[in-house]
Formats: structure tokens, C-alpha cells, sequence
């Protein structure tokens, strides 16, 4: 194992020994091939640097107390790329491949994976980008997909604590009918603003309502919002936010847990009535939410400076089965290395 000081570790890029790429040419995907090099050779007049034709997805490799090496949910992650991919007019990438793939660079760069006590895990980065040298706005003919990888410390330093959130109308992360739904770049940029000043005004993350009536809730900065208030998991429905899969595991989870289920519009209102809330991802699982201002209403929906204890049973729950700890009922979990 690498000597890293894993405890440490912050949430960023730390250089890795391999990636894995794969080239769209001629109509096809062609082979997997093993890189050493952190750079990309790219024509100025790519795709991806002009007309946004790049996409991305991030999952994690966890050390278990059992000495194996699990990566959760990497076909859901493919699935998510293939939507994105029909989105934005790219070939898809086959989910034998992607899954070939990240098990090939998970396996190649073993010793950057951080120990199980350590609370740090491998973080695993599929990138998809257009590569033809064009100048007009229509697909490219050819593509370049790659993963890389690197070791980051837990989301939370300092444990699994609350923050609070603010509500930002002046700025719409995506369109009704726009990217939102895409794991695309754009979307990102599109946050960097309003993430700022959430940021400069002393909140965690800003909190964005639907684009077009500015009445309910869409997305909490890069993540999915769920709310809990009698026993029911209440999570957005919208055209613009983008399909979490941490957000989907974990409605399962709630409702094996026996509470119900409810994906629906929610009124910006209605937060007064939650008795927790949080935001779910990928790097954090569960970010639970402290208050949500609403600056512009003068309102405050105060939900607690603790974790709730549903959040806090389902962040263990989920976080169980990632490491194998909890038994993986639903098959998630895909060990990579015994």
C-alpha cells in the first residue's frame, strides 16, 4: 500500500499510477488500453472544448473490514452515462465495458486504495469527451472515454455533522427541458456562481428552486434533496435534476426500513413541515441539512445541528453495505478485488 497519510487526506486529485482509456473510431469502440500519462492530447478544435459534447460520472472503491475491495453500483453509473450519452448525441458506452474497465483501474492502481480504518476511499472519475477537430455545431465522429482514479479522505472532516443550506433565486442551475438530467460539465460551471456567493455568505451550499416558477425544490448545490416528516422519504420530481444513484439506493433502503416513499413536487412551503432534510451524493452519501434559509422570503426552515436519526440510520445502512459490513440484499455491491 502506498505510504499516504490517509487520515489526513483531503477531497481532491492526488496522482494515481495508471488510467484506462478507450477510443470511439469509425463507427466503434475499440480497445482497452492502460495509460500512465495524466495528460490528454487534443486537437484545438475538439468538441468537447467547443460545443460541451463531455460528460462524467464518479463512483468509489471501498477496502472492506474483510480484506476485499468492493465498488458500489458501477452498472448504475453506466446506465446513468448511456442517458447522458443519448442527451447530448455520443455513442454509448457498453456496460461490460465501462464495468471492464473500472475494475481494470481499480485493480492496477491497488496500492492508492486507503485502508478501511483510515474513512478515506478510492475515488473513481469516467470521463467521456468528443475529440474531432470541428468547427460547426454537430456531433463529433470521434470520441475519447477514460477513468482515472484517486484517493480522497472522507467528505466530512470532523464526522457526520449538519450544515446549513440558503435558497438562491436569481440563478437556475438548468433548464426544465435542458441538461439537468445529464451528468454534463455545463451544469457545474453553470453552479460555480451561486456556490460562491452561498459560500461568501457563510452556508455550506446553495439550494436552487425549479427554473421556470421558481415554487419548488429542484436541487441542493451538486446534489439530490430528500426530506423526511411521518414516517416518508419525500424526494423531488423534476425534469431537471439529475437521477442520483446514492438518492435511489437510498429510497430503497427507506422503505425496506419500512417507511414509505414519495417522489413529487415539493413547495419551497413545505420544508416547514420536515422534520429532517439532507443532501445525497456520491462523495458525502448524506449531507444532512441544519436549516434552509430563505433570505429573499425572510424565512428560516430550521431542521436541527444534528443529523436526524432516520438520516443517520440510512447514512449507516448505506455506508454498511459499501464496506460489507451490512448484507447487500439487493446485489449492489461488485467485489473487485478478493
Amino acid at each position: 500500500m502506498e505510504n499516504i497519510d490517509w487520515k489526513s487526506l483531503g477531497f481532491g486529485y492526488h496522482k494515481t499510477d495508471y488510467n484506462v482509456r478507450c477510443y470511439y473510431r469509425n463507427g466503434q469502440w475499440g480497445e482497452i488500453e492502460v495509460s500512465s500519462e495524466e495528460t490528454i492530447p487534443m486537437h484545438m478544435a475538439a468538441t468537447c472544448l467547443h460545443y460541451g459534447q463531455e460528460a462524467f460520472e464518479g463512483l468509489k472503491a471501498y477496502r472492506c473490514p474483510d480484506g476485499k475491495v468492493r465498488v458500489f453500483r458501477p452498472d448504475e453509473n453506466a446506465a446513468r452515462l448511456q442517458s447522458t450519452c443519448r442527451g447530448i448525441m455520443m455513442p454509448e458506452m457498453p456496460t461490460e465495458k465501462f464495468v471492464e474497465m473500472v475494475k481494470t483501474v481499480v485493480r492496477l492502481n491497488e496500492r492508492f486504495i486507503p485502508p478501511y480504518e483510515s474513512g478515506a476511499t478510492l475515488y473513481i472519475r469516467p470521463l467521456l469527451i468528443g475529440t474531432s477537430a470541428q468547427v460547426g455545431v454537430h456531433p463529433a465522429d470521434e470520441y475519447l472515454f477514460l477513468i482515472f482514479v484517486t484517493p480522497v479522505g472522507p467528505y466530512f472532516k470532523g464526522g457526520f455533522f449538519a450544515n446549513p443550506y440558503v435558497i438562491v433565486r436569481e440563478y437556475d442551475r438548468s433548464a426544465p427541458l435542458g441538461t439537468g438530467i445529464y451528468k454534463v460539465g455545463g451544469n457545474y460551471a453553470a453552479s460555480l456562481q451561486a456556490n460562491q456567493k452561498a459560500h461568501e455568505m457563510g452556508y455550506a451550499c446553495e439550494f436552487y428552486l425549479d427554473a421556470k416558477e421558481k415554487k419548488y425544490i429542484d436541487e441542493a448545490g451538486a446534489a439530490n434533496f430528500f426530506g423526511i416528516k411521518n414516517n416518508t422519504y419525500i424526494t423531488p420530481k423534476s425534469t431537471s435534476i439529475l437521477p442520483s444513484i446514492t438518492n435511489k439506493s437510498l429510497m430503497q433502503l427507506a422503505e425496506d426500513l419500512g417507511l414509505k416513499v414519495e417522489r413529487r413536487q415539493i413547495p419551497a412551503e413545505e420544508l416547514e413541515t420536515f422534520e429532517e432534510a439532507g443532501a445525497c451524493g456520491t462523495a458525502a452519501v448524506i449531507s444532512p441539512i441544519s436549516r434552509i434559509d430563505d433570505v429573499e422570503a425572510g424565512k428560516s426552515y430550521v431542521f436541527g445541528e444534528k443529523p436526524g436519526p432516520w438520516s443517520e440510520k440510512l447514512f449507516n445502512l448505506l455506508r454498511g453495505i459499501q464496506y460489507g459490513i451490512e448484507e447487500d440484499k439487493h446485489g449492489w455491491t461488485l467485489v473487485v478485488i478478493e
